[in-house]
């Protein structure tokens, strides 16, 4: 029986892959996406997310669909520790972090979503400021990443 944070993460990880799909163009399809993180330090659902989209993609242009139906999608975590902004914790850093989020980006039209926990003490809005500013740039890395993973495949 799963519990109650394996159902959130699930949840988090289908919506932020459905968004990344026009549905209407895709048509009567049903893609099922398997986000088994085999190997990872910390960061599994934003791993799950931004691999997820490249399976999306790679499905979606087997069946001729992927230019007209998709936006890539890239997700990080970001967090406090000690005082410092760090970006893509690990499992020590995050078991010990002041503050948690996880970002998750639509390439060319924003957030999808942006989950944020003061674990240990409250975040002002400029720790916020920062953090975002810190997630936007791992995220464009990520997008960089798998645009050239996507032209890869395509050859």
């Amino acid at each position: 029986k799963q519990n109650g944070r394996s159902v959130e993460i699930q949840r988090l990880i289908g919506r932020s892959l459905r968004a990344m799909v026009d549905m209407e163009k895709l048509g009567e399809r049903t893609i099922k996406v398997d986000c088994d993180v085999i190997q990872a330090d910390g960061g599994t659902r934003t791993a799950s997310i931004s691999g997820g989209a490249i399976a999306i993609c790679d499905a979606l242009r087997s069946i001729g669909k992927l230019e007209e139906s998709i936006d890539l999608i890239a997700s990080v975590s970001v967090g406090i520790t000690e005082g410092e902004i760090l970006l893509d914790l690990d499992y020590i850093e995050d078991s010990g972090a002041d503050t948690d989020m996880n970002f998750v980006f639509l390439e060319n039209r924003g957030f999808i979503e942006i989950q944020g926990t003061g674990e240990k003490k409250a975040f002002t809005a400029a720790d916020f400021s920062k953090m975002l500013a810190r997630a936007e740039k791992g995220i464009e890395n990520i997008l960089s990443t798998q645009r050239k993973m996507l032209d890869e495949l395509a050859e």
